[in-house]
């Protein structure tokens, strides 16, 4: 019968309710609930057999929201669904891609693995740390771009003239491309750690004295690189400092980080969910539902994606 199905974890249920309003639809009906010790249950409260399932759950801590998309993606396959794809806005457990370290795990691809394992037929991502994370997995995979949402919306804020600041090595061909995308110039933040214990030694290579800035970045975690980029970039001489971040970890005392912070504005994502008391004075949420829902209703369909790639 090929009905489209939306199912959604407790990770982010405020995001898959636009979704679902985007494409006209609801959230299907399920329980989802926790026994006195913790462990995970999960039932489906209609017939599924035949559809065309999308479960929307972002994989940030705590650990449960991963075997929450385990599990619901097992009792889908077991209901006879025709196809099922995790939807995966945040895919945690990203930065650990890599044997960087002796004796340490590529947890990423051990996170790909199970969820490959758990029955799933395809996995949508969104900005992921390292875009080779999509290799990880032995079945299709799409990997969005939320610079759409965000340049739109830098576009509207008339910073000209103002450059583009990557935070890290490791954002630079994202920064590179939003950059070109807004016609600004572009200057990195040079991090070193001169010894063990000692402060961070921010430089910029570029200019960035007289000019509105935007650090933008594929997450924020604890904010101490973003915060003390922000301070570089002040005694760099820049008129205003904002910041974009896809993925709002905002772990420890990261808001606190980033009130005293000379960043005048936070722009993320809702691709992890942040309740209004924590949002802050600084922090703007732009919501990335269209973009994912057109995604849905495309792969639903059978239609190429390659236009949201760009």
């Amino acid at each position: 019968m090929n009905e489209l199905r939306l199912f959604s974890g407790s990770s982010n249920r405020p995001l898959a309710d636009k979704i679902a309003k985007h494409l006209d639809s609801k959230v299907s009906e399920c329980t989802l609930r926790r026994f006195s010790d913790g462990e995970i249950f999960f039932q489906i409260d209609e017939n599924i057999r035949g559809t065309d399932v999308f479960i929307i759950q972002s994989t940030n801590p705590p650990a449960e929201n991963l075997m929450e998309l385990l599990i619901m993606i097992d009792a889908c396959r077991r209901a006879s669904a025709r196809r099922i794809t995790a939807v995966i806005p945040y895919y945690g457990y990203a930065r650990q891609d890599r044997k960087d370290q002796p004796r340490v795990a590529i947890t990423a691809k051990l996170v790909a693995n199970m969820i490959t394992a758990s029955g799933v037929d395809r996995v949508v991502l969104m900005d992921l740390h390292a875009s080779q994370i999509q290799g990880f997995f032995d079945c299709p995979s799409d990997h969005l771009y939320a610079s759409k949402v965000f340049n739109n919306h830098i576009r509207l804020l008339d910073l000209y003239p103002a450059v583009a600041v990557t935070p890290d090595v490791g954002s630079l061909k994202l920064v590179r491309a939003f950059a070109k995308e807004l016609n600004f110039s572009l200057a990195i933040v040079d991090k070193r750690r001169p010894d063990i214990n000692k402060a961070e030694v921010m430089n910029i290579i570029g200019e960035v004295e007289g000019k509105n800035v935007v650090i933008r970045d594929d997450m924020v975690d604890t904010a101490g690189t973003l915060s003390e980029a922000g301070k570089a970039i002040e005694r760099g001489g820049a008129k205003r400092i904002l910041a974009a971040c896809t993925h709002a970890v905002l772990s420890g005392n990261s808001l606190e980080r980033i009130e005293k912070s000379p960043i005048e504005k936070l722009l993320v994502s809702d691709s992890i969910y942040i309740s209004p008391e924590k949002c802050g004075a600084k922090i703007e949420v732009l919501s990335v539902s269209k973009l994912i829902s057109e995604a849905v209703l495309r792969i639903h369909e059978e239609k190429s994606l390659s236009s949201l790639f760009e």
